[in-house]
């Protein structure tokens, strides 16, 4: 679809952690704003020195009728848009062109891993609330989410996780902890030490990655060390 420039007001903000936000805005003087689920937004703020600053995020919500969306995004040290962002009062208003990106679900829909650090679960919140907001879009189809965090408060959008996987025995919800404190009884270490023993052998899946680089290519080099085609490893990297 053709991108286009909108002014966008903020109506909500709240915190998923000390430096993680989760931003809902609306398109100002449009009835609709319509992008697919795992695309992104271009946004452009002035800085004080004059200099326009563009920086790209994705979009955190599915697509729905209306002109909303959400952002989910971490506080960057000495990042001028990120802080500026999060900063932002609700009534506030800036510019973004978009949407952009193919990093979208590719039909026909079929078994599915999504494997996610940080804030690259933005996307696949997208993604997911998507294909569980019909039936017919997931019906006879299996997905997995293995969402990587530090400790147990950087596991944004926990309760939502949960409750979609306690609604949907084809939805398996798998987070595991890095750092995790004593009283975490779920997995523990980086994503790609739970993706061999989660998919027990399967290569007819697709798997979807998002994050930094460093944990993209370790699950793109271990998926395809167990027989997985190169075109079936979907990814969009943060940095």
């Amino acid at each position: 679809m053709p991108f286009r420039s909108f002014t966008a007001r903020l109506i909500r903000s709240v915190f998923l952690s000390d430096q993680t936000r989760h931003l809902e805005f609306e398109m100002q003087g449009v009835p609709r704003f319509d992008f697919v689920a795992g695309q992104w937004l271009s946004f452009q703020h002035r800085h004080s020195d004059g200099q326009e600053i563009t920086r790209a995020y994705s979009i955190a919500s599915p697509p729905a009728e209306g002109n909303g969306f959400a952002l989910c995004l971490n506080r960057v040290a000495n990042g001028f848009m990120s802080n500026f962002l999060c900063e932002l009062r609700e009534g506030e208003e800036l510019s973004c062109q978009g949407p952009f990106g193919d990093f979208i679900l590719r039909p026909p829909v079929r078994d599915m891993v999504f494997i996610a650090t940080g804030t690259g679960i933005a996307p696949f919140r997208s993604m997911l609330h998507w294909l569980f907001g019909e039936e017919s879009r997931h019906q006879g189809q299996q997905f997995w989410l293995v969402f990587g965090s530090r400790s147990e408060t950087d596991i944004y959008y926990h309760q939502e996780f949960l409750g979609l996987a306690a609604g949907h025995a084809n939805f398996h919800y798998l987070p595991t902890l890095s750092r995790g404190s004593t009283e975490w009884t779920g997995r523990r270490g980086y994503v790609q030490d739970h993706i061999a023993g989660t998919l027990a052998g399967r290569t007819d899946l697709e798997a979807y990655v998002c994050g930094l680089d460093k944990m993209i290519k370790a699950n793109r080099d271990l998926l395809e060390s167990l027989g997985w085609e190169p075109k079936a490893i979907r990814y969009e990297k943060y940095d």
